[in-house]
């Protein structure tokens, strides 16, 4: 594989291993603002964003939004800090990126974190639903970003400063980004019928209002290896909606492993 563009990423905190985080569709480094200073206290929180979202471009080639592609892209991140070994965190879109990564490089990952992801175990294909939306996008233009369900400014959970922050995000999306997200790295990204080779210790933090998602915890429990399940009072956007609960989670999780 060629390497084509570059996502863009920054890092908090000056101690500790790395915990690469990864948002979802529509978001951005703002989906982490709760997090990272409790974070950065016992790690250092390196934050990407997506191609097409934020502050990374949007390339042109649709293979630059495959999750193969992204998982290239975070192998290339781990080697320019010299990070022999990290943690990781993925948030719904980002969730399914992230486990697709751990499938890939185990031996790269102390232990994953994710949250609420449809598309990580969606038992069912999202191909058509993708293109429908990428086929608005064309003839609609950006009313139909502002109009996803996604969008932060329809989330009634957050407070008014974060949820600033995040539209400000949103605002950066780029269309054609946007819809080579829809149509490359959403369409065909649950990773249901691999989850069963997971060999990384992996912390699970669901939300529990977000209905599409609690079925899938079932199944996961079920069929995913060294699986650990955290249920906590919060929506899709659970480190949003539940941040010290969230933080505490993941220091603890973090904590079982003796790494400086």
């Amino acid at each position: 594989m060629n390497q084509k563009s570059f996502i863009y990423y920054e890092v908090h905190g000056t101690k500790g291993p790395y915990l690469l985080m990864v948002h979802g569709m529509l978001s951005g480094r703002a989906q982490w603002i709760p997090n990272l200073e409790a974070l950065a206290s016992c790690c250092r929180p390196l934050v990407v964003e997506l191609f097409g979202h934020g502050r990374s471009p949007a390339p042109e080639d649709s293979e630059c939004y495959t999750p193969d592609y992204y998982a290239v892209e975070f192998e290339r991140i781990r080697n320019e800090l010299s990070a022999e070994k990290w943690f990781i965190c993925g948030q719904s879109l980002g969730a399914a990126l992230t486990l697709n990564y751990v499938l890939k490089h185990p031996a790269q990952v102390v232990g994953h974190i994710f949250t609420n992801s449809r598309s990580a175990l969606a038992d069912e294909s999202m191909d058509e639903t993708m293109e429908f939306v990428a086929g608005l996008i064309e003839e609609k233009g950006r009313e139909v970003i502002d109009d996803f369900p996604l969008h932060p400014s329809k989330n009634r959970r957050l407070s008014p400063a974060i949820k600033s922050a995040l539209i400000e995000d949103a605002n950066l999306v780029d269309i054609n980004g946007f819809s080579n997200t829809c149509l490359y790295t959403v369409a065909g990204s649950s990773l249901r019928h691999l989850i069963h080779k997971n060999i990384v210790p992996t912390l699970l933090i669901a939300g529990k209002f977000d209905r599409q998602f609690m079925p899938l915890i079932d199944f996961a429990k079920t069929n995913f290896p060294n699986l650990e399940l955290l249920v906590l009072d919060g929506g899709h956007a659970v480190n949003l909606d539940v941040p010290d609960r969230f933080n505490e989670a993941i220091m603890e999780f973090m904590g079982r492993f003796n790494l400086k």
